[in-house]
């Protein structure tokens, strides 16, 4: 990947990692560790992969985004909001039983929103059924569905996975953001989902995995899933739950919890001190 792309890159996945740590702290609530580790991708997906207008979110020919794992939708806020699509001092109202950012994505309120999603298990399915009516209208848009690793324990999601692999569909891409944390453990400790990539690719799907942390690697990810013909691509991401928080980093705890005054403080000093040396 081009240098200065790459740069761009992180200094907007740092700027939606403040945002994610703006808007919990706000909230007084809200799920921080599986926000922050998917930022890279969001990164990626919305300044690089997604043919999107902020100007027109409901252009019927944009690739669609369905955050499956909906709780952490502090982490696509920071992004739609980043990219234009609402003011990013509304990130404060997260949770706010007056605001539009609610703990989980509403399609109805939200720009950008492509599917109301929280209920773990189901955005899976309805990446898939959109993904099939692309292909029934000869459509060329794309579909992207973000899943939790703990998410695909639940039965629905290897449903739509049968699905989707029987009908080809090469315009979908799942991305499982395997940080090896859920609300009560590792995934060993809970319900372990492993091998992921052999389970995707039990249901005809192309697998890729990577170090969802790196640009190169995702870049290179999500080219094979466009080189890829006849099936759906699952990319399993290696990824850190806190990612860019030192204390939050791999801490079970921090899954659905806000932090305090003292603890935001520290987390935006670290970001704050990232962006510095990502802009110098």
């Amino acid at each position: 990947m081009d240098k200065t792309l790459k740069q761009s890159l992180q200094i907007f996945a740092t700027k939606a990692r403040m945002g994610v740590l703006e808007g919990v702290y706000n909230a007084k609530a809200g799920h921080p560790g599986g926000s922050l580790s998917i930022c890279d991708v969001l990164s990626y997906l919305y300044n690089v992969e997604m043919h999107v207008d902020p100007k027109n979110p409901k252009d019927p020919g944009r690739d669609r985004l369905v955050l499956s794992k909906g709780h952490a939708a502090p982490a696509l806020y920071a992004t739609l909001a980043l990219k234009g699509y609402f003011p990013v001092e509304d990130l404060k109202t997260l949770r706010k039983s007056d605001s539009y950012l609610q703990g989980h994505p509403n399609m109805d309120k939200v720009p950008g929103i492509d599917m109301s999603t929280g209920s773990l298990g189901q955005g899976i399915s309805v990446a898939v059924g959109m993904a099939l009516g692309g292909k029934l209208d000869k459509a060329d848009y794309r579909v992207y569905a973000i899943l939790g690793d703990g998410e695909i324990e639940e039965g629905q999601v290897w449903e739509a996975a049968m699905l989707a692999g029987n009908k080809g569909l090469d315009n979908l891409v799942a991305i499982v953001d395997n940080n090896n944390l859920q609300i009560d453990g590792t995934m060993e400790e809970v319900n372990s989902p492993y091998p992921i990539p052999d389970k995707f690719r039990a249901f005809n799907w192309n697998t890729v995995e990577i170090d969802g942390h790196d640009f190169d690697q995702i870049e290179d990810a999500f080219a094979k899933a466009k080189q890829c013909k006849g099936k759906p691509t699952a990319i399993i991401m290696k990824t850190i739950k806190g990612k860019g928080v030192s204390f939050m980093e791999n801490a079970v705890g921090w899954h659905g919890s806000a932090p305090n005054t003292e603890q935001y403080e520290q987390a935006m000093e670290e970001l704050k001190a990232a962006l510095a040396k990502l802009e110098a």
